[in-house]
């Protein structure tokens, strides 16, 4: 197994994209520190599926907005597993308006869930990957980071930005063996998606040149390889999970 006696730390775990990944590198062995946001009910439920991996699963509530917060976890995090191995920046908030109605307070909440609650987990694991010599930081950025969207001015602008501080984290620590990569996925089914009517959801498929929305398996899988030994020379880079949407 390709994660075997690693420890995968996960924001936004709880439920779709998230679980996946967690689901996912536990599968191959990982322990898995779940981080959510106020969703106990699913954060017991993932953690019980994860445990019955044969794997260790610990729960962390914590709003990755708050730098004192997120301190606060990682440290609880490198305490209860004795390190951590792989970080993944999943967790993700939306305030969809466009810029004409969108207020001050939307902007900045997606800002700071979505682009400082990424630079805030990394900035608190940062010396622990330098100490180790080692590591993987994988980041959930969108091909709306890429390409724009009517709508989503603040989603693009995080997601964007999650780029940047990829590419420079990479520099930053490649010669310390520590690679920082970032997945940018199209249209996934997720819950979110799910309660469209069937009528959009093939308008949107239409638009994809693979005909079809992605799974969060197809994200996962993404993930899984960037965490893993298999990847070893590969930093700074996005990896689209689109089906074609922003060739």
């Amino acid at each position: 197994m390709r994660f075997q006696n690693k420890t995968a730390v996960i924001t936004g775990a709880s439920r779709g994209i998230g679980k996946a990944i967690a689901l996912t590198l536990a599968k191959e062995g990982a322990n898995i520190a779940v981080v959510f946001t106020g969703d106990d009910e699913n954060a017991a439920a993932t953690k019980q599926e994860i445990l019955e991996l044969g794997v260790k699963c610990e729960t962390y509530d914590c709003d990755v907005s708050s730098f004192e917060a997120t301190k606060q976890v990682c440290d609880a995090i490198i305490e209860e597993f004795g390190g951590i191995d792989i970080l993944v920046n999943n967790a993700g908030i939306v305030r969809d308006k466009l810029v004409l109605r969108m207020e001050e307070s939307d902007y900045d909440a997606v800002l700071a869930v979505n682009l400082k609650g990424v630079f805030n987990m990394i900035k608190n694991t940062y010396s622990h990957f330098m100490k180790k010599r080692c590591g993987r930081i994988i980041s959930t950025s969108s091909v709306v980071g890429l390409n724009g969207n009517a709508g989503q001015a603040n989603y693009a602008a995080a997601k964007a930005g999650i780029i940047g501080l990829t590419k420079s984290v990479a520099k930053e620590l490649a010669a310390r063996g520590v690679t920082c990569n970032a997945v940018a996925p199209g249209f996934i089914a997720t819950d979110m998606t799910n309660a469209l009517s069937d009528k959009v959801k093939k308008q949107i498929a239409e638009s994809i040149p693979a005909r079809k929305m992605g799974t969060v398996q197809d994200v996962a899988n993404a993930v899984a390889f960037l965490a893993s030994d298999e990847a070893a020379y590969i930093t700074g880079e996005v990896i689209r999970v689109d089906g074609g949407m922003a060739m």
